[in-house]
């Protein structure tokens, strides 16, 4: 079964989708603004960047990104207010072949991308950390295992190609980000804003709301009413953050001098 698909859906395209959203725990609907409209967007929606999160952002691969290509993407964050978290995920992936075991784990959730035109099913799993965890470990005080849970350390020597280790990993970031959430009087349910700004000055803003999978259908049309009423171009060419950091992560890392 394929995971990822091209949208409007076809009739098959569509069970496809529908297959996926059965085994789900959530759905995240998402779009990302062209860049030329970033501020007209933020005073739409009435967005205040003094009340936003910051957050440092780390991924780990090697330099040509062998993780990636894999499908595992692994992650750590520094969170302003909240402590750190690490996260190893795994995409695509068809929830009916993920083991039991794994699916009853708490730390351990499937979910369902929306954008327009695309969407794909990843898992995740993740690990919450203490304040200083993932700086000590990127400085080089700590070794990058010590970022990962033991069950977290299964999962990536599981889908990870052979004979790479998380310690054999380069870093890749930080990259700083403002998150933000507020509640559209129009929309009636929480809308996410998070503002990526990658170290060449590029940004990308991304405007996103989850929903069980079962809401996926109305809550997409609610979405799409709101954006489309406020101005927001759905038709623009999507930007993915994460691919978006480990390409310029990459470029940065293999142009350096061996």
């Amino acid at each position: 079964m394929t995971t990822t698909g091209s949208l409007p859906l076809l009739s098959d395209e569509l069970l496809r989708l529908r297959e996926l959203l059965k085994g789900a725990d959530s759905v995240e609907l998402k779009v990302t603004v062209p860049e030329l409209a970033h501020r007209s967007t933020t005073v739409t929606l009435g967005l205040d960047p003094l009340d936003a999160q910051i957050r440092h952002v780390y991924f780990f691969d090697t330099p040509d990104l062998a993780l990636n290509r894999a499908g595992v993407v692994v992650r750590a964050r520094r969170i302003q207010g909240a402590g750190n978290d690490s996260v190893v995920k795994l995409r695509p992936v068809v929830p009916t072949e993920l083991p039991s075991d794994i699916r009853r784990s708490p730390s351990f959730a499937v979910e369902v991308d929306i954008v327009p035109g695309s969407y794909v099913c990843s898992a995740s799993l993740k690990n919450k950390l203490p304040a200083t965890a993932v700086r000590t470990s990127v400085s080089g005080e700590r070794p990058l295992h010590k970022l990962f849970s033991k069950e977290q350390r299964a999962f990536f020597a599981e889908h990870a190609p052979d004979g790479l280790a998380i310690d054999d990993l380069s870093i890749l970031g930080p990259i700083f980000v403002l998150k933000l959430k507020v509640v559209p009087e129009t929309f009636h349910r929480r809308l996410v804003a998070e503002m990526w700004i990658y170290p060449d000055g590029s940004r990308i803003l991304e405007l996103s709301t989850k929903c069980p999978p079962e809401e996926a259908v109305p809550v997409t049309a609610e979405l799409r009413r709101l954006l489309e009423d406020k101005g927001i171009d759905l038709t623009a060419q999507q930007q993915t953050k994460t691919k978006t950091a480990l390409e310029f992560f990459s470029a940065e890392l293999q142009a350096k001098p061996a």
